[in-house]
């Protein structure tokens, strides 16, 4: 599973470099790395990367979502999730499909969903109110 996700790399269309910060959100097509620092929400029906030196605070939404760096927030991946060695993940994870390599730190929630816009389907039905009742 990891190694086919070379093939996003090759074909990056944005980038935003180390040094640089960005705050809001970002919308894309195709495939978009960030070795950065983004605070926000990144929405696409594509790839997004976070490279190993990347320090994500966001909600994403996503078609793949390769994680190589530091990521905090909800990620809703429609088709995959990797999780990279090196990387430090904290937050929920609604996909389903799911990879956490050896070395790799995840700290939090997976929810394995399937496909065909099940992800959307679940998480409209869920309410703030539903997760304060809910226990820690």
């Amino acid at each position: 599973m990891a190694r086919n996700s070379k093939n996003y790399e090759k074909s990056i269309r944005a980038f935003l470099g180390e040094g640089t910060e960005f705050k809001g959100v970002i919308t894309f097509e195709g495939t978009v790395r960030v070795d950065g620092t983004l605070e926000g929400d990144v929405i696409t029906k594509d790839t997004f990367i976070v490279g190993a030196a990347a320090r994500v605070r966001a909600n994403i939404q996503a078609g793949v979502v390769i994680i190589m760096g530091d990521v905090e927030g909800k990620i809703e991946a429609k088709e995959k999730c990797e999780i990279r060695v090196g990387s430090h993940v904290k937050g929920e994870i609604f996909t389903p499909s799911i990879y956490i390599e050896e070395g790799a730190v995840f700290e939090g929630t997976s929810h394995m969903i399937g496909g065909d816009g099940e992800v959307e389907t679940r998480l409209a039905s869920t309410t703030e109110a539903d997760l304060e009742g809910a226990p820690s």
